[in-house]
């Protein structure tokens, strides 16, 4: 049972024979007691004449899947089997991360026999499963002052993935690959390429890419053309340690860590690229091997959504000899993680020995953009002291990066809205420079 508003209003009215009556002299508890009873035989009433909630029966329409901070419609479907009409209002108890408190309920007005889909309007907040574990319905009586209540187990879940908006990098990205890739008049010449097609000499080519038996054949100077090499390797090693739990911007270094894996392997996988995928801290959180197409970017959302930053130190010598069970090949490991600090990079670098079988080693990672704003700032006392550890913490991060190359790795560090797109440049630049 529940009480509606409009009883407090029934209630209120109550003063009016109060008074009237006390001015000709009966008591007033006598008529206190009297409305009082009054109002809880219209309750009884409203309660009885109510359309009963165990009557409904209630099933979902959930998508599997939904981005985050993308609109999302989840749909309860709800038929009265019973022999009353029932008006009321029923509420999905999505939890809060769904942003489902608005539009998580809606009037319901459903005569005996009848069904209707409610459509519910989500707005996922976070990563991961999203589910709802019941329904509630109230129905409400003829008189509007109170009514029936009851829940429905009904569970329902979706998977929300990483929300990609890297992805507007991508068009401009493939336009690069298809120049490298010689489907333009743009072509590449360098060790490491392969053989593409022959063509006819023109003024200003490299006269060292001509074949001379070609044109021997063919009666005029011919030119040998050559593509990035395809079907190489590239993993992708994601820290979700302590480190990446870190705030910077408006999401954690492992938001922009997955924006970067992403938007890196859409872009490996148009190339002909085998990608691999870690999540690691203390053990393997995630992993993807072994999908190509289509088929990748689905894959390694669905291995990223559950993940979150854990509070434990990253074991990097686990870590960097989990690669060598994905591929003992030569590849690029791109390493996305938070190497700012000496401390906490001591047992980073000292790892680094173990991946010596990769060609390059990339380790990405997420700074945050207002310290170089607070290193900048002398308009106070307190802002001077602020830049003192501003310029301490760069000076930190500069000797780490230091280190990561002399350790035989490129260092790359960026705000969490460029990291990804220099992360996918990088690529493309050692896919031109013949390294991978």
């Amino acid at each position: 049972m529940f009480l509606t508003g409009r009883l407090v209003i029934v209630a209120a009215l109550g003063v009016v024979p109060l008074v009237l009556l006390d001015a000709l002299g009966i008591p007033p508890w006598f008529v206190l007691i009297g409305w009082l009873a009054l109002c809880a035989a219209l309750v009884g009433v409203d309660v009885l004449l109510a359309a009963p909630v165990g009557a409904l029966r209630i099933t979902r329409e959930v998508p599997s899947r939904g981005r985050q901070l993308e609109p999302v419609t989840a749909t309860v479907i709800v038929q009265n089997l019973g022999t009353r009409r029932l008006r009321g209002r029923i509420r999905d108890g999505w939890q809060p991360t769904a942003d489902a408190a608005e539009h998580g309920r809606a009037r319901l007005d459903l005569p005996a026999g009848e069904r209707r889909r409610l459509p519910i309007a989500l707005l996922p907040r976070r990563r991961g499963e999203l589910s709802s574990e019941f329904v509630a319905v109230r129905s409400t009586g003829p008189l509007g002052v109170a009514g029936r209540q009851g829940r429905h187990r009904v569970r329902g879940a979706i998977r929300i993935l990483p929300p990609f908006t890297s992805r507007r990098h991508l068009p401009s990205r493939l336009a690069r690959l298809r120049e490298l890739d010689g489907n333009t008049s743009v072509q590449v010449r360098g060790q490491g390429t392969e053989f593409d097609s022959l063509r006819e000499y023109v003024r200003g080519d490299d006269v060292r890419s001509i074949d001379w038996r070609a044109t021997a054949r063919a009666g005029t100077t011919m030119l040998r053309t050559w593509r990035p090499e395809r079907d190489r390797h590239v993993v992708i090693l994601i820290d979700t340690g302590r480190t990446s739990a870190a705030r910077v911007g408006d999401g954690t270094r492992l938001d922009a860590a997955y924006e970067s894996a992403l938007l890196l392997a859409a872009l490996a996988q148009r190339a002909g690229d085998h990608v691999h995928l870690l999540l690691f801290d203390r053990a393997v959180r995630g992993r993807v091997s072994g999908v190509e197409g289509t088929a990748l970017l689905p894959a390694l959302s669905d291995a990223m959504a559950p993940v979150h930053a854990r509070l434990v130190d990253t074991d990097w010598g686990s870590a960097f000899a989990a690669i060598r069970t994905v591929t003992t090949r030569p590849s690029l490991v791109v390493v996305l993680t938070a190497q700012d600090a000496v401390e906490s990079a001591r047992s980073f670098l000292g790892a680094f020995p173990n991946v010596s079988r990769a060609t390059t080693v990339l380790v990405g990672s997420a700074t945050d953009v207002s310290i170089d704003a607070l290193a900048r700032a002398r308009d106070s006392r307190e802002d001077v002291y602020l830049a003192a550890a501003a310029e301490r913490t760069l000076a930190d991060a500069a000797r780490v990066a230091d280190a990561i190359r002399r350790a035989g790795a490129e260092p790359l560090a960026a705000d969490p809205d460029d990291l990804p797109p220099r992360t996918a440049d990088r690529y493309l630049e050692l896919k031109a420079a013949g390294r991978l």
